[in-house]
């Protein structure tokens, strides 16, 4: 069992963890790719592919737990791109590595739908 397994607190409270998480699906659903660091990109995978998975069944209950955490625009945008994954099981997102940002030398990465 993975007891050590913990989600990155990316340096935030947990208020602002949740708001940035939203805030990047959201960016991510209504551009289809973001560029951010790798610690933040391997945090929003999870949360995409579980709002995906949920929009896949298309029924109000989805649109609801997809209005609890993006904007209306988004839930839109978010049910027309799990319509074209119904056949897949899983893994919407990929992340690709890119190379470290200038300033500060950290990990850059960008996110897309697969």
């Amino acid at each position: 069992m993975p007891y050590n397994a913990q989600i990155s607190k990316l340096k935030r409270a947990r208020n602002q963890r949740r708001a940035l998480l939203k805030l990047l699906a959201a960016n991510m659903i209504l551009h289809k790719k973001i560029h951010t660091t790798q610690t933040k990109a391997k945090s929003v995978r999870p949360f995409v592919e579980r709002l995906i998975s949920a929009a896949k069944k298309d029924s109000v209950a989805s649109r609801r737990y997809a209005a609890r955490f993006l904007p209306k625009k988004a839930v839109t945008v978010l049910h027309v791109i799990a319509a074209g994954y119904q056949e897949r099981k899983g893994g919407y997102t990929r992340i690709v590595k890119t190379a470290p940002r200038r300033r500060d030398n950290t990990r850059m990465a960008f996110i897309e739908f697969v």
